[in-house]
């Protein structure tokens, strides 16, 4: 028997059902789906009875790029990602800051922050769908009936139902439910921090200050990176909450993923796939930059 096969035989044996589970259910459906978006199969050629098998190779994306519906729902999608993105990460750090300096009742502020991740993000839609209702003056109820019984009656708006910015109030549950997760993302890199570190900033006569900003939150890079790439990628993906608190297909709230879902309930499975893998080419441009960074820092390590 080869040397080459003793030594890469038993290991590739014992992975093999794996790798040929992810090549079928993971490459496989993508395949599959690639090629269903770059085919006919739409609406019209279900109705019809016509045998939706042609290619039109790119069409379908051309068409989906150049419509106003789908140019709103990416747009949607940006200002989504970057309320969500920026919002969690700004509560994320000055939590897990907070905790970092001594304080009293760490555990229950912990466990008070990261509880929300605990609840589906179906449930606190449920809940927020009441919260952000735009109903304003004697009918006020939700935040809007907040904001009138402590006199700030000029922060009342009609939040999801916006039509330029109502996805914006989406990100609010969306910051509530995930803020906690960086902070433990957080957190964990500032007590990952060497004491020595703090000790020779601290006997060089740095401020608590000085020494954080110097010192410690310059060591926090990797795991901001971090938090960057796994919130951002989750944002794009939004699908569950919007759906709870908005009406389906609802116009002003409306995503990448929201078309595919109603693209797919109307039988219309071309333009369905393409608005998959125009999601999976942007989650794509996001992650895959980063795990060539994450491949040469352990290399260079």
């Amino acid at each position: 028997m080869p040397r080459n096969l003793r030594r890469w035989g038993p290991p590739l044996l014992l992975i093999s059902p794996s790798l040929i589970l992810l090549g079928v259910f993971v490459y496989g459906l993508l395949a599959i789906n690639a090629r269903t978006s770059m085919t006919d199969m739409h609406t019209a050629a279900q109705t019809t009875g016509r045998k939706p098998t042609s290619f039109v190779w790119l069409t379908n994306y051309g068409d989906l790029l150049t419509s106003p519906d789908f140019q709103h729902s990416l747009r949607n999608l940006v200002i989504y990602t970057v309320v969500f993105l920026g919002g969690t990460m700004l509560f994320g750090f000055l939590w897990a800051w907070l905790l970092d300096r001594p304080v009293r009742f760490e555990g229950v502020f912990r466990s008070i922050y990261l509880f929300p991740m605990a609840v589906s993000f179906v449930a606190s839609g449920v809940v927020w769908r009441w919260l952000l209702n735009s109903n304003q003056g004697e009918n006020a109820s939700g935040l809007n009936r907040l904001f009138q019984m402590v006199g700030l009656d000029f922060l009342q708006n009609n939040w999801w139902n916006n039509v330029n910015y109502g996805i914006a109030a989406i990100a609010i549950p969306a910051i509530w439910q995930l803020s906690g997760y960086v902070m433990a993302l957080f957190l964990a890199g500032f007590r990952g921090v060497p004491e020595e570190l703090r000790e020779a900033a601290r006997m060089d006569g740095s401020t608590t200050w000085q020494m954080y900003r110097h010192v410690i939150f310059p060591q926090l890079s990797p795991v901001a990176l971090s938090a960057v790439i796994i919130v951002g990628h989750m944002s794009l993906k939004a699908f569950d909450l919007i759906m709870s608190i908005s009406k389906p297909a609802n116009y002003q709230t409306k995503v990448p993923a929201i078309d595919m879902y109603v693209f797919k309930s109307s039988f219309n499975y071309a333009d369905a796939a393409a608005v998959g893998v125009i999601l999976l080419v942007i989650v794509a441009v996001l992650v895959i930059p980063y795990l060539v960074h994450l491949n040469r820092t352990e290399k260079n390590a």
